[in-house]
């Protein structure tokens, strides 16, 4: 009787250390403040479908020119299976609101020379980084 309590016990504390340390490096993960002072969102778009493929664009002003954190700044937007995200990186010298349209082109085409970068994450999760506009 004494036995199985102390394994009861035991037992118990190990599955609360596991439960504080998931949690403690689950809260603990960098999230999008890590890009503070790089970028301006200028504009977005979402479709309302949420049972297909949902299509998310991202005009960004790109305050830093460095490529290194517009690849990570992609990867940390929210993708869904089989949707599409998009995320286009425009020089600091652009100020207005982009209109963004949920089809290819996604933006006007005199827009599209202010480019300086462009993030495409495919339906199955294939990433595309490439410099300007795409072609």
């Amino acid at each position: 009787m004494k036995t199985s309590k102390i394994i009861f016990w035991i037992i118990a504390i190990i599955v609360a250390g596991l439960v504080v340390y998931i949690s403690i490096d689950s809260l603990s993960q960098p999230g999008i403040e890590r890009f503070e002072g790089k970028y301006e969102e200028l504009s977005s778009y979402r479709n309302e479908n949420n049972t297909g493929p949902v299509i998310r664009v991202y005009a960004i002003k790109a305050l830093d020119s460095s490529k290194e954190w517009m690849q990570e700044y992609g990867d940390a937007q929210p993708h869904t299976k089989y949707g599409r995200t998009v995320v286009f990186f425009f020089s600091s010298e652009i100020d207005q609101e982009i209109s963004l349209s949920p089809t290819d082109p996604y933006i006007a085409i005199e827009m599209q020379s202010y480019v300086i970068a462009t993030y495409l994450k495919s339906p199955m999760g294939d990433v595309n980084f490439t410099e300007g506009y795409p072609k």
